[in-house]
């Protein structure tokens, strides 16, 4: 199971990319009884998250105040060069207790262009899926961004999967340029 705690002070707002059907509740975090997916040896997970930096003059929906609840930012947190805490919990195979790992994670700032191409082919496959929803989250996302994100991160490719993925986008490009015109999907009358 993972989970992400955002400082308040460094960001003002976030949202998950995906994941809609495998969000586990806050108190399921710690229950052993509860599983989140299981993750093979070797395998790894990619979580993307889209967050507005706190003191942006982006709108962010707002909700009332809590009245039993603290708002006020802590001074632990209005110090602090973390941008996020991550936990981890985990089990041994033939585990039935969970181990817990929490490592906090630093804003480096790092431009797009020196992000690892792994980050990168994971962007261009979260675009494209926000695309082929018509997202409202999906902001300036085209065809034409999500190929040159892929073809710049394609790598070694050992297995073809990201030219696979790569020939699905341009399939994509050309029946949206062929029956709805733009770069964008055609909106579909229901």
């Amino acid at each position: 199971k993972i989970q992400v705690e955002f400082n308040p002070a460094k960001v003002k707002a976030y949202r998950l990319i995906g994941y809609e059907n495998r969000k586990l509740r806050n108190e399921d975090f710690n229950d052993d009884k509860k599983d989140a997916g299981e993750l093979g040896a070797g395998h790894t997970v990619t979580a993307l998250y889209e967050i507005i930096p706190a003191g942006s003059d982006e709108a962010v929906p707002g909700v009332d105040g809590l009245k039993y609840q603290q708002t006020e930012l802590s001074a632990a947190a209005k110090a602090s060069n973390e941008l996020l805490t991550l936990k981890l919990r985990y089990k041994q195979p033939d585990g039935d207790t969970s181990t817990l790992i929490t490592h906090p994670l630093t804003d480096r700032d790092v431009p797009p262009a020196e992000t690892s191409a792994d980050f990168r082919f994971s962007a261009a496959v979260a675009a494209f899926g926000m695309l082929l929803r018509d997202s409202q989250h999906k902001g300036a996302s085209s065809y034409g961004l999500i190929l040159g994100l892929a073809r710049d991160a394609k790598g070694a490719d050992r297995a073809g999967y990201r030219a696979e993925f790569i020939r699905l986008v341009e399939k994509a490009q050309l029946n949206q340029q062929v029956n709805g015109g733009g770069d964008g999907p055609k909106q579909i009358a229901r």
